[in-house]
């Protein structure tokens, strides 16, 4: 076990189980009938996959989910004490090692736990004291109507008496498994935990610099381990020199790794395998090796940008959604509106590199991976080196930024090739920040030319999007699409969206807001545009769009893409929003503007206003005030807050100055220096409203990013700066 990381990952099997089936397809496992382990107070019961019980009433929860700082370690959890009825301070929280036996969705990504395990949590907690109950009745000879749980206990008020759920909890894991469709849940008015700010379960061990992320673990008798890979994306290794890399200080072992499974699994390496992680980065820089680059000749961003210039001008894109004749109503419009938009590649420059520790021992595969799909890096593992996934041992360490960029397994194959490579000794494989800026999934660039027709009174009549992006063989890759429904899709009466494909080698992949964290600017910018020549402001021209009840599109996808866009959740965070800023009062022109921003994505519904200053190049952001509609509930409201914080203070230094840029597959930024995060000088003041509807509770991690960018380049247009339509601006104060 790596000496830092929580010691109980659940590897406690004291019970057979049986399964009860719950909506969803998600099986809640119950203990059968048994006897605990012991009776003293250090003892526990393992009432549940979730629930454990030590005889002192101590409650250990398991978080299934993997935690990238969204917050899931603790809101999940809260969902199951709150139905299980007990006091936070009564609960302890452990990461649940990857074990699709026991847990179902193992994931992080596309602001999806609340939104799916809302329900579901709940059940576990609820599951849990219905069998503490049944079991304080049958111990008592007590009806179970008549017993009621608070704080840890079982209560009978009529007579006073009461049981500690430690007490119970030999007796409870005896108890049947309950038919969870069918446990009783708590009326949210009735709610203790649920909704009251609360402190990340990890955060006091994170300020203490306690070891808790993958990069932390340490073994004994550990190796480390470093890849040099291809300078170029696309790269095949013909030959490589390693004689003075193997003879260098504390190297063990120096290995030539050839591709396989593409660039989200190996492509050609060398790895170095020393006693320190030092030894193995100097080690590798004596490597001498040659590579074949031809594959990413031409491959550069300048030669993208003026492909899309002449896919622009030629305007013969692949139609993705026409509603009426949008062309013959431009023709006729009172007035039309042009623009080009565009935005550029752009890393996940997570702060803890890529990493992961392996251990290959008697055909047996144990890894500490800070991975956001465990499932994924587990079949793939599979697949490509041949050991099977019922021999593969997952522990999910917390993850220092994710973004996305751990949607991908390369990290995970890799250092389980170099542990089988090593079979008995563990293996840390560590990138260094060039490497993982230089060798990502990025957000994919974009180009976009739009038009908009007026007619004499202002009102949107026509609209169309020529959009460039890219992908393989014609098809967009999934990271760099755009859905038909885009808005204002179903909105405008005579639409069309076309677009077209370059090819590509640059790797891609989803980044926080994956497609909304870019669209949102080229959109709502020109949106912006828009509402000017119509003589009115962007909100107003958002409010006039929605203002119809309306829903367009439906939900179709439960990976998020499918959702259906409800146009009086949209006026709803509008309206607060500019009540809240003092947007009708607001002055501008005069170096000092605020601009508007709405997108609504993973679904949550944000407006977000910003109030900026612009002295020559640089660009002051004072504040930010946001509306947000993620459903009836906020699990945790200060985790929630913290969401929406972090989202925002990602979003202006996306727009700001992050951009990736390339020459013949060369990736050109290597370090923060080039590719320039947030700082804490630069972050503005932030004012987070929730507008609470009656739907679904959904997640934070992502949809509060999108609207701060076109806020941002609108308030900087309104302070009388320039319009930005290409990012990012290239200032930062």
């Amino acid at each position: 076990m790596a000496t830092g990381q929580d010691a109980s990952t659940l590897d406690r099997r004291a019970f057979l189980k049986v399964s009860a089936l719950v909506g969803g397809g998600m099986a809640l496992s119950l203990t059968m009938p048994g006897m605990a382990r012991g009776a003293d107070s250090d003892e526990v019961v393992e009432l549940t996959d979730f629930v454990t019980i030590d005889h002192a009433g101590l409650i250990t929860i398991a978080a299934k989910n993997p935690e990238i700082g969204q917050g899931v370690k603790t809101s999940l959890p809260m969902l199951i004490a709150e139905e299980l009825d007990c006091a936070w301070d009564q609960v302890n929280v452990v990461q649940a090692d990857f074990d699709p036996s026991r847990y179902e969705r193992q994931r992080a990504g596309g602001s999806l736990a609340i939104r799916f395990e809302w329900l579901p949590m709940r059940q576990a907690g609820a599951a849990a004291r219905q069998m503490l109950v049944a079991a304080a009745a049958e111990t008592s000879g007590l009806p179970a109507s008549e017993l009621s749980t608070a704080s840890g206990f079982v209560r009978h008020s009529a007579s006073g008496r009461k049981w500690s759920y430690g007490e119970l909890a030999s007796a409870a894991a005896r108890q049947p498994a309950p038919d969870l469709a069918k446990v009783e849940l708590k009326d949210p008015k009735d709610f203790g935990i649920v909704g009251k700010p609360t402190v990340g379960v990890d955060s006091a061990r994170v300020l203490r610099g306690e070891a808790l992320f993958g990069i932390d673990t340490r073994m004994p008798g550990m190796l480390h381990a470093v890849l040099e890979t291809a300078p170029a994306h696309g790269g095949k290794l013909k030959s490589a020199d390693t004689s003075a890399a193997k003879a260098a200080r504390g190297v063990v072992a120096v290995l030539k790794l050839d591709g396989i499974g593409g660039p989200d699994a190996m492509t050609d390496c060398v790895a170095v395998i020393a006693t320190n992680h030092w030894y193995a980065e100097q080690a590798r820089k004596l490597l001498t090796l040659e590579w074949d680059l031809g594959a990413a000749k031409g491959h550069s961003l300048d030669a993208y940008a003026k492909e899309a210039a002449r896919l622009h001008d030629a305007d013969k894109g692949a139609e993705l959604r026409r509603d009426g004749d949008a062309p013959a109503r431009l023709a006729e419009a009172a007035k039309v509106v042009r623009a080009r938009y565009s935005y550029p590649f752009i890393a996940h420059a997570t702060l803890e590199p890529q990493n992961c520790t392996a251990l290959y021992k008697d055909g047996a595969l144990e890894m500490w991976a800070p991975t956001q799909t465990p499932d994924r890096g587990v079949g793939m593992i599979e697949k490509l080196l041949g050991i099977p996934a019922d021999r593969q041992t997952v522990h999910i360490t917390r993850i220092g930024g994710g973004f996305g960029r751990r949607l991908f397994a390369d990290f995970m194959v890799q250092a389980a090739a170099l542990a089988k490579a090593m079979p008995g000794k563990p293996v840390q494989l560590l990138w260094n920040r060039a490497e993982d800026i230089k060798r990502d999934f990025y957000r994919p660039g974009g180009w976009h030319s739009f038009a908009a027709g007026l007619d004499d009174d202002g009102k949107l009549i026509a609209f169309t999007d020529h959009f460039s992006t890219f992908g393989s063989e014609g098809k967009p890759h999934h990271s760099a699409s755009m859905q038909p429904i885009h808005f204002p899709a179903g909105l405008v009466e005579d639409l069309l969206y076309t677009m077209d494909v370059i090819d590509t080698v640059i790797p891609m992949g989803p980044l926080r807001a994956p497609g909304s964290n870019a669209l949102a600017h080229a959109f709502q910018g020109f949106l912006d545009e828009v509402a000017e020549a119509a003589g009115k402001d962007l909100p107003t021209l958002m409010l006039e769009l929605c203002a119809e009840d309306r829903v367009i599109g439906e939900d179709t996808n439960a990976w998020g893409t499918g959702w259906a866009f409800k146009t009086a959740r949209a006026r709803g965070v509008i309206e607060k929003v500019l009540k809240d800023s003092g947007w009708a009062k607001r002055g501008s022109g005069d170096g000092r503007g605020m601009g508007f921003g709405f997108y609504f994505s993973h679904q949550g519904y944000f407006a977000e206003v910003a109030d900026v200053s612009v002295e020559g190049e640089d660009v002051k952001v004072h504040k930010l005030w946001v509306a947000a509609d993620v459903g009836s509930h906020i699990v945790n409201p200060m985790g929630a807050e913290a969401q929406v914080t972090g989202a925002i203070v990602d979003g202006l230094a996306q727009a700001m100055g992050q951009r990736i840029s390339f020459t013949d597959g060369v990736i050109e930024q290597e370090n923060f220096d080039t590719f320039p995060l947030g700082r804490i000088s630069a972050t503005p003041e932030i004012s987070v409203s929730w507008v609470k509807t009656d739907n679904p509770p959904s997640g934070l991690g992502e949809p509060a990013l999108p609207p701060v960018v076109p806020a941002l380049t609108n308030a900087i247009y309104a302070a009388g700066g320039k319009r930005i339509r290409d990012l990012p601006i290239q200032s930062w104060t």
